[in-house]
């Protein structure tokens, strides 16, 4: 069975940092692509960072380019995402997800908050 834990959040003042982790347990797959999805209060999920395993591919969402950075460690089956310049709609849920090859993100933590104070 797939797991996915993250952790990291917290509460932090506009213009701070936060490093989120999150190790992947139980998969067998060969192909995938990770990423970090937010929901803040009230509004769906946003894809904001992903990396393909095999290739290193990364993604970003224009409202963090510049601001986060997304990195994977192969051999601890961890993913991490560093965050600079923390702003107040930064606040939200923070998730960790994980595709198999070509299909939907079908494997969900249970995320870990993150709250930005002005």
């Amino acid at each position: 069975q797939v797991q996915l834990v993250e952790s990291g959040g917290g509460v932090v003042p506009t213009g701070g940092s936060l490093a989120l982790s999150c190790v992947m347990s139980g998969h067998t797959f060969t192909k995938f692509t990770m990423a970090w999805f937010r929901g803040a209060s009230g509004k769906g999920r946003e894809v904001v960072a992903a990396i393909n395993w095999d290739t290193g591919n990364i993604y970003y969402s224009d409202s963090v380019k510049g601001r986060f950075t997304i990195r994977k460690n192969n051999a601890e089956n961890a993913m991490y995402l560093q965050i600079w310049d923390l702003r107040p709609e930064d606040t939200a849920r923070y998730y960790c997800a994980v595709a198999e090859d070509k299909a939907d993100y079908g494997h969900w933590g249970q995320g870990t908050q993150v709250t930005v104070s002005s």
